[in-house]
């Protein structure tokens, strides 16, 4: 707050001229009096309030998982503008958008917490909802980058459980996308790919856990037992695929009263490269 004081007025008259020497002594001493007529009163800095310790743990066996609150109001604290001037009309807007800031993660985690409570006693749908409303409450807070990412992960384990394969991917994909090497999306993101046969990418979420945790045991089963299943859906994608050459190939050919049966591919032992042969 600043407080302005009036300038000092000249009250110093001139009098006779037998007295202008004293009238000088005295504009002088008004004049150095008059230098500073602001005065600012310094504002003590806004601390922020500690956001309330929901943690109920993580449930690894479950999926879902809580934020560390410490770690939000920290980036919260982060977020302040330190250098507005006080006094200032924005640093007075900068310390009412860190009480908005605050309620609204106050509200994701009540939100959180809810949807813990409901997914731990299997009301996914309900649980689902809590999640959203906490995403919401925090649209607009890079800050709040790790609640989101939780968020959307247990979202993502509420789609698993509901056999939602495809939504658990996308959740995955939004978390992965606030924390990279969120450990947790990764594996979740990699049994969606499992059930819906996506071997090649369940492999590769299962290599990134790996490079992100080499002593990962669970990432390195799920590799040997994908890997077989991928070779295997390979194979069969290029049977399929050759299938569909052929049928092209005879639609064309049928009309010269050929078909692809009159061509053969022959393997050259030196090179291990192919020609093709005309037979009728």
């Amino acid at each position: 707050m600043v407080q302005i004081e009036p300038h000092p007025s000249d009250e110093h008259l001139h009098h006779h001229h037998h007295h202008r020497h004293r009238h000088r002594q005295q504009a002088t001493k008004a004049t150095s009096s008059s230098s500073s007529p602001y005065e600012t009163t310094p504002v003590p800095t806004a601390t922020a309030a500690a956001s309330a310790n929901a943690n109920g743990g993580d449930a690894a066996s479950d999926g879902f998982e809580t934020a560390s609150e410490r770690d939000v109001s920290e980036n919260e604290e982060a977020d302040r503008s330190r250098d507005q001037p006080k006094g200032s009309d924005s640093y007075q807007d900068a310390l009412n958008d860190d009480e908005l800031k605050e309620k609204a993660l106050a509200q994701a985690n009540d939100a959180k917490m809810v949807g813990n409570k409901l997914f731990g006693n299997g009301q996914y749908e309900e649980a689902l909802l809590q999640y959203e409303i906490a995403l919401q409450a925090t649209a607009e807070m890079p800050s709040a980058s790790e609640i989101c990412s939780i968020c959307h992960s247990n979202r993502a384990v509420c789609f698993l459980k509901l056999g939602n394969y495809e939504e658990t991917i996308k959740e995955c994909n939004k978390a992965l996308e606030l924390n990279p090497s969120y450990m947790k999306a990764l594996v979740r993101r990699g049994e969606a790919h499992e059930k819906l046969e996506h071997f090649e990418e369940a492999i590769a979420d299962m290599k990134r856990i790996l490079e992100l945790d080499p002593a990962h045991d669970q990432a390195r089963k799920a590799i040997r037992r994908l890997e077989p299943l991928a070779a295997e859906k390979r194979e069969k994608m290029k049977e399929e695929m050759i299938g569909k050459l052929k049928e092209l190939g005879n639609s064309v050919l049928g009309r010269f009263g050929m078909s692809v049966d009159n061509f053969k591919a022959v393997k050259d032992p030196n090179t291990g490269s192919y020609s093709i042969s005309f037979r009728r």
